[in-house]
Order: C-alpha cells, then sequence, then structure tokens
C-alpha cells in the first residue's frame, strides 16, 4: 500500500504564472466554480441576471479561492516540507517567498471585497464572515478530525455567494440554498476523506487530524460513503424543493448519484493508487455536470 504520491494536476513549465497557479492549484477551481455558475442559475429563475454580474461572480471567486488557498499554502509552509506529497509545493521548494505568497494573498483579498461591494450591499456585508472561515480552515486540522467538513461548508458557501449575489436576499423557498449547500458540503467532505488517505500515516507521526487518521482506512472510508450518499441524497431533494427543475434534473442527478458510487469504487483499504483519478477526474467532471444540468433546465423553462 502506498501511502505517500507527488501531487497530481501540476501544470508544467518555469515562470511566476506557473509558480502562483501552482501554489493555488489552478485546475482545482473545476470543483467548486461552477457551482457558483449554479446559484446564479437557479437565481435567474425570479431575478435579472446581467453579464457583469456573472464576470463579477466569478473574478469573486476566483479571488476568495486564490486568497484561502495561498493562505492555506502559507500556514502549512512548514507542515508541508515534512511530507514527501507536499515538499515540492511552492514555498517549501523556493520557488515562491513567503512574502511573495502573503502580498499575493493580500491582493486577492482586497479584490475580493472590491467585487463584493460592487455586486450589492450584502454581499459586502457577508464578505468579511465568508473570507474569515475559508482563511480559518487552514488551522483546523490542527485540532479537529472534521476539517474535513469546514473545507466542503467552505466550498458551499460558492452557488450561496453567487445565489446572493444576484437576488439579493435569501432563496423562496429557505430550504432550496439549505439543500444545495449541504449537498456540496458533503459532496467535498466525502472526496476530501478520500484524498486525505494519502496522509494517513503521516498526520498520526505528526499529531495531525483528519477522520482517516482517526479512524483508519476502513472506518474513513465508510464515512466518505456516508457523506456522499448524503450528498446524492441532498441534490435529488432540491429537485423537489424548487419547481423550475424537471425531469431532466433527476435524471441528471442519478448519473452523478452512478459518478460517486463509480469513485468509491475506485479506493479501497488496501489500494490507494486510484485516489487522484478518483479525486480530480471524478469530481471535476461531477461538478461540470451538475452545472450543465442545471443550466439546460434552465435554458428549456
Amino acid at each position: 500500500m502506498t501511502t505517500h504520491r507527488l501531487e497530481g494536476q501540476h501544470i508544467g513549465g518555469r515562470g511566476r504564472l506557473v509558480d502562483y497557479s501552482n501554489l493555488v492549484k489552478l485546475p482545482h477551481t473545476v470543483f467548486a466554480m461552477p457551482f457558483a455558475l449554479v446559484g446564479a442559475t437557479l437565481a435567474s429563475y425570479r431575478y435579472a441576471v446581467s453579464g457583469w454580474d456573472v464576470l463579477l461572480i466569478l473574478a469573486a471567486f476566483t479571488c476568495a479561492r486564490f486568497a484561502a488557498m495561498g493562505f492555506n499554502r502559507i500556514a502549512d509552509r512548514a507542515i508541508d516540507a515534512k511530507n514527501p506529497r507536499t515538499a515540492m509545493r511552492e514555498i517549501p521548494a523556493g520557488k515562491l517567498s513567503v512574502r511573495e505568497a502573503t502580498a499575493a494573498v493580500i491582493i486577492a483579498s482586497a479584490l475580493f471585497f472590491v467585487c463584493a461591494a460592487l455586486l450589492n450591499p450584502l454581499c459586502l456585508y457577508l464578505a468579511p464572515f465568508a473570507l474569515a472561515i475559508i482563511l480559518a480552515y487552514s488551522y483546523t486540522k490542527r485540532f479537529t478530525r472534521y476539517a474535513h467538513l469546514v473545507l466542503g461548508f467552505s466550498l458551499a458557501i460558492a452557488p450561496v455567494g453567487a445565489y446572493l449575489a444576484v437576488a439579493g436576499e435569501w432563496s423562496r423557498p429557505p430550504s432550496a440554498l439549505l439543500v444545495l449547500a449541504a449537498g456540496v458540503l458533503c459532496w467535498v467532505a466525502g472526496f476530501d476523506i478520500l484524498y486525505s488517505l494519502q496522509d494517513m500515516e503521516f498526520d498520526r507521526g505528526e499529531k495531525l487530524h483528519s477522520i482517516p487518521a482517526a479512524l483508519g482506512a476502513r472506518g474513513a472510508l465508510a464515512f466518505s460513503r456516508g457523506l456522499h450518499l448524503l450528498s446524492a441524497a441532498a441534490f435529488v431533494a432540491l429537485g423537489f424543493i424548487l419547481p423550475e427543475l424537471d425531469v431532466g434534473y433527476f435524471i441528471g442527478t442519478g448519473v452523478i448519484a452512478l459518478m460517486l458510487a463509480y469513485e468509491q469504487s475506485l479506493v479501497r483499504s488496501d489500494d490507494f493508487s486510484k485516489i487522484d483519478a478518483a479525486f480530480f477526474n471524478i469530481n471535476g467532471a461531477i461538478s461540470v455536470l451538475f452545472f450543465a444540468i442545471v443550466l439546460t433546465e434552465r435554458l428549456l423553462a
């Protein structure tokens, strides 16, 4: 059983643009950005959405994600340097200095607030709370095994924030955003547990907290599968809450449930060799597919 593997989704090449892109794992944007667009699309049933709104939502999301990932790399630089899987990340490897990464995080955070202000007063009011949550995640594995759930909550902010950016108010019915956020939270936490299996022994040695470190591979897999079952149920439930979503939505979410089951089948307690495919390929496809389903329903309405 392999416990340490080099990170995937690394952009090749040289130069500052490549270094900053790898610092924040730019390819991983595919996980949450489509869900931000889902939030905006669902809001469009009742509120007008302009191209400017969409650009600001995408810019705000990109800046917030850059700030969160950059801050995570700064906070974890000493830990990353000890872990064979992460030792070649940009700060431990000396490709970017802490000062350079910090400056980038500050700039991204400032731009996030600018975008929030340009969207509406509610977004500006909530922006500090959203940023605080996604930055605080970086420290959670130092004291709780449930850091995966905090990460899920951080990404669940994306569709909620995008909906509020368009609507300027909570969804009607109120349960719609809650159920959507719950689905995203459980989905992200479930696949993050799978990814964390690679660091199970390292986390134990460094006294870091995670579900795999606490429960072992078998327990972690059971926990992850339970979360993905809840995620699929939440996505289906959203179709019953919003009358705008039709049969096509339920067919699509059924496909997503099968994709989650396939993802889980790729990882076994004694074989982590397919974690990269389960983590990036399938989850990236799930996120894009979910947005495509919701957008198609909207265009056909």
